[in-house]
């Protein structure tokens, strides 16, 4: 910039309610998740193990939402949640990483709804297959960037979208817990208390269900993330903790309820979305349709909430020159475009690729996981930090023995979900953090920095090595896609 020139305005931030910003935790949560809970629960486990695993994950899901707003309360000046968390705790390169990493969850997400949308039209027009053919892929691109022009206009115009659509999307969801329970069978439900033979320990059932519950319950971070646009910081604690107890509790009814119209092994080998096969079974053919228009509606709406969650995770890393400054351009609307142009082309590129996978469905949700556990570590690792050192509470000591408590859990949780991904996703999460780095090195030439510090350059060279083994473990067959 010349001497001559003035610095670029800044559009005003736009101000967001409570209400608003629940929706956007509630919209972001309650997607497609939701409504493939009944055949990968039964696929893993039966009632004792479901309540277990919901048992688990809703506390340790929870604990993770107390740090959020713990965190919101104590350290008010960092927006934009698990990226900034993560900096302030463990450095500059680890933030970024956390950034990406949250970034590819929430751009894996928008993947995995376009896959579950076009297999959910599937059912009926068959050259969508399970979502991954070429015309599924194409129809899907025409969609992403319709999405892209619609969020550009305005992120206020978007959250108002947003909330029309998570009403919406809830009540059919409700009608299909509330119709099940009438149609409930005692001895079915009975039978299916203990689980199948194929399901092995009651361990490993509740640990193959940890997966699909952290991908449910992305988006509890929602109003953190959004931060800088709240009305009032205590907002982001509040929608927090209210939209994660309000979806916690259709989670685990959705999941529960089905035990009791099909036997597992039955619901296990059902087309997805499994919530149409259930209702199919318990009042006709209808139910099948009515959960497909629902899921319809609730993607769509989460879709935006998440569109909107991972363009600000880059955008606020660009204002912190974490990441290069085009991606900290807005428009007079306060929408970072560049940073939702990246999104939608990391999503295209995924799309074509999902081509070439033999399960696409299982590979966009698991790998969505996968990606925001580290990030998830790290801001769990930071509330326990700042415990430990007192950060903040020397001066303001109140709640001292809580969050030590909600720190030590949501870490000890966080630190079981990498245990539980397994050796397969961590690796494939490393081909993503590996090349990334190239932002984080265009970023520190801006800025005319040297590019790594000495803990930088391990950090980096654990993410070539896990990505290069796990490219010569898809190359040798060792791990599939």
């Amino acid at each position: 910039m010349t001497a001559t020139q003035a610095p670029p305005q800044q559009a005003p931030t736009v101000k967001l309610s409570m209400l608003t910003m629940t929706g956007m935790v509630v919209g972001s949560m309650v997607g497609a998740g939701v409504f493939t809970l009944p055949r990968r629960f039964a696929q893993e486990t039966g009632v004792a193990g479901s309540l277990i695993a919901w048992s688990i994950a809703g506390v340790g899901m929870l604990m993770l939402a107390f740090v959020f707003q713990t965190l919101a309360n104590r350290k008010p000046e960092l927006d934009a949640g698990v990226y900034a968390y993560a900096k302030a705790g463990f450095g500059q390169f680890l933030g970024f990483y956390s950034a990406i990493g949250y970034w590819a969850s929430a751009a894996m997400g928008l993947v995995f709804y376009w896959v579950f949308i076009m297999s959910t039209i599937g059912a009926v027009v068959p050259a969508l297959g399970e979502g991954d053919s070429i015309l599924a892929i194409g129809i899907s691109s025409l969609g992403l960037w319709g999405f892209f022009l619609l969020i550009r206009r305005g992120i206020k115009e978007a959250a108002v979208i947003n909330r029309i659509v998570t009403v919406a999307k809830i009540v059919p969801i409700i009608v299909f817990i509330l119709l099940c329970l009438f149609a409930l069978k005692p001895q079915v439900f009975a039978e299916n208390w203990g689980g199948a033979d194929y399901a092995g320990s009651l361990f490993d059932q509740v640990t193959g269900t940890m997966l699909v519950t952290v991908f449910v319950f992305l988006g509890v971070e929602g109003a953190s993330v959004y931060s800088r646009h709240a009305k009032r910081r205590a907002d982001v604690g509040r929608a927090t903790i209210l939209g994660f107890l309000s979806v916690f509790a259709i989670f685990a009814s959705v999941t529960i309820v089905s035990y009791g119209i099909l036997p597992m092994g039955e619901i296990a080998k059902l087309r997805q979305p499994s919530m149409g096969g259930v209702l199919n079974a318990a009042v006709g053919p209808w139910g099948a349709w009515f959960v497909s228009i629902g899921l319809i509606v609730s993607v769509l709406g989460a879709y935006l909430a998440w569109s909107l969650m991972a363009a600000e995770v880059l955008f606020v890393a660009a204002k912190d020159d974490d990441m290069p400054r085009f991606l900290s351009r807005a428009n007079k609307a306060d929408v970072p475009v560049p940073a939702l142009l990246m999104t939608a082309i990391f999503v295209q590129v995924i799309l074509i690729i999902t081509y070439f996978s033999h399960d696409a469905f299982n590979l966009a949700l698991d790998l969505t996981s996968a990606l925001t556990l580290i990030p998830f570590f790290l801001v769990a690792c930071y509330a326990l930090k700042l415990v430990i050192t007192k950060n903040t509470y020397r001066e303001t000591p109140r709640g001292w023995g809580r969050d030590t408590t909600i720190g030590i859990l949501a870490t000890v949780y966080t630190a079981y979900l990498i245990f539980a991904a397994g050796l397969t996703f961590v690796l494939l999460s490393f081909i993503i953090y590996a090349p990334a780095t190239v932002l984080f090195i265009m970023a520190r030439r801006e800025q005319g920095r040297r590019v790594f510090t000495g803990r930088e350059v391990i950090i980096v060279a654990i993410a070539i090595l896990g990505a290069v083994t796990g490219i010569v473990a898809l190359a040798l067959g060792w791990i599939t896609i």
